[in-house]
């Protein structure tokens, strides 16, 4: 770099142009597919060099042992190429040449016009740019100055990136769809107890049935359980693709359409399938479901398409996906028969569900569960007595009885929290917690078989409390499944959490309730 007439000027050797761009994609290293960018018309244009001149310098460099020439295949193309990639050598001098050139002043003129001169390795960011350093020194050699806004910067930032999946939210029909999912375990509370469930989640794992159901009440500890032997699979396996799709009141089916779809490499530079079409473009308009499940079963099962479309990223193409639906009972309803087409769907490919929910899911039946062996279930009770004595000599507590503790609260993590922050086993945000979050969704005939029970001092044989309450039928499985209605040798019982909330209803509720049960 010299200075003429007060203005920095920078002048970037041929040479040290191809290092920089080499060290740019030097993730393709030894890649049995690359992009254009690694052959001579792709360096050519990201270097702005006429390609004879890239070959020359090639020749020089290979000479040097800073570079190795292969042929490869080319990313979208059906002939083989000459590229080239850094050696070990070539690598320590591209990032000496890095550090070196990154010191180079440039001039560039921000957002409200100042006009700065500044290192060239800070100029992206103060042009809020994702431009590399080649392409800001370039564009420094050429035009003296870069001006916060060039659109040019945004053009040639797409004719270098042509080549890879276009950054998030730069998509029209899923524009903003990164920010709907995880790509990994959620930070949760930490775990007590729970080995059991931990087991039966990993036997699943390594089962064939595609689908795992972790159901239970609200505050349980579905989703800290899920994401604790989720963490711990991504630690052994780091390739793992996962999806954590957490379901909100608001959600539809086709937001969880379009993440799956994101997820599953589907863009619009890659949609060999037109999956994108079968979306609806009116707001409020049906997903068609059918057209949907057809054409991304014909793409999942499609193994070239798919291997080409991640042949590029860390860990290549997933050998299956692992999509996590986090409060599903939010979209349940409404995404029955897309839950249905993705169990389908499951059976040929290499998709893995783990459903989190607090209420019973219809989009499949009992034969899936015990016959065809695709769908495995996992109620979430609460924690035993010994796990809660186990967390209660944790806390260091004194005066707390775990016996009593367990009895009031029926191991019911979140009571147990409450216990940590405030000392009683039963306070007041407890208590309203289960109003709004487990008794308020009952139904009214539910709600009062629960409170029945309540005001009872023993067991009920369940005959004389369906008598009592002109229920017919069996019990409600929904209940015993969710631990609120416990089916002892002596009768029915509910989830103690339950009786010390429901025992303070009083009044002439109360007093018929007693009659029922007398």
């Amino acid at each position: 770099m010299h200075m003429a007439e007060g203005l920095p000027k920078v002048n970037v050797a041929v040479s040290d142009r191809v290092l920089l761009h080499l060290l740019r994609h030097d993730h393709l290293a030894d890649r049995f597919i690359v992009t254009a960018a690694l052959t001579r018309p792709g360096i050519a244009e990201a270097c702005a060099q006429h390609p004879p001149n890239v070959s020359r310098t090639m020749r020089n460099l290979v000479r040097k042992g800073w570079v190795s020439e292969h042929t490869r295949s080319i990313q979208n193309d059906d002939r083989r190429q000459k590229t080239w990639q850094l050696t070990e050598e070539g690598r320590d001098m591209a990032k000496l040449r890095t550090s070196k050139l990154g010191e180079t002043k440039v001039l560039v003129r921000d957002k409200s016009g100042q006009l700065l001169e500044i290192e060239s390795k800070d100029a992206a960011d103060r042009l809020a740019s994702d431009m590399s350093l080649l392409q800001v020194l370039l564009h420094a050699q050429h035009e003296g100055v870069l001006t916060w806004g060039d659109i040019r910067f945004g053009l040639i930032k797409q004719q270098d990136d042509e080549d890879s999946p276009p950054p998030p939210g730069r998509l029209q029909p899923l524009a903003g769809v990164h920010a709907t999912y995880h790509t990994s375990a959620p930070q949760t509370r930490k775990v007590r107890g729970r080995d059991e469930e931990l087991n039966r989640l990993d036997e699943w794992f390594e089962g064939r049935s595609a689908f795992a159901i972790v159901s239970g009440i609200a505050g349980i500890g579905k989703s800290t359980l899920v994401a604790e032997w989720l963490a711990g699979k991504q630690d052994k396996q780091p390739n793992l693709s996962i999806c954590w799709y957490p379901c909100q009141p608001w959600d539809r089916e086709v937001g969880l359409a379009v993440s799956l779809l994101h997820r599953f490499g589907i863009d619009e530079k890659h949609d060999p399938y037109n999956l994108i079409e079968t979306l609806p473009l009116r707001p409020g308009a049906p997903l068609d479901v059918d057209t949907w499940r057809r054409r991304l079963l014909a793409y999942l099962t499609d193994a070239y398409t798919v291997r080409e479309r991640f042949s590029i990223t860390p860990g290549g193409p997933p050998p299956y996906w692992l999509i996590v639906l986090d409060d599903v009972h939010h979209i349940a309803a409404e995404s029955k028969n897309l839950l249905g087409a993705l169990l389908q769907i499951s059976q040929k490919t290499p998709l893995r569900f783990v459903l989190i929910s607090r209420t019973s899911l219809d989009f499949y039946d009992r034969r899936d569960v015990h016959t065809r062996e695709i769908v495995d279930e996992l109620p979430l009770a609460g924690l035993t007595l010994d796990e809660t004595s186990q967390w209660l000599q944790d806390l260091e507590l004194k005066d707390i009885d775990a016996n009593d503790v367990h009895e009031r609260t029926g191991g019911h993590p979140l009571a147990i929290e409450m216990l940590e922050l405030y000392g009683k086993p039963t306070h007041e945000d407890w208590l309203r917690f289960l109003d709004e979050e487990i008794l308020a969704p009952l139904p009214k005939d539910e709600r009062e078989l629960l409170a029945t029970l309540a005001v009872a001092e023993k067991p009920i044989p369940w005959k004389a409390l369906a008598n009592s309450l002109d229920w017919e039928g069996t019990p409600p499985q929904r209940l015993i499944d969710y631990g609120l209605l416990i089916e002892l040798d002596r009768g029915m019982w509910l989830h103690e959490a339950l009786r010390e909330r429901l025992v303070r209803e009083v009044g002439s509720v109360d007093t018929e309730r007693r009659k029922r049960i007398e």
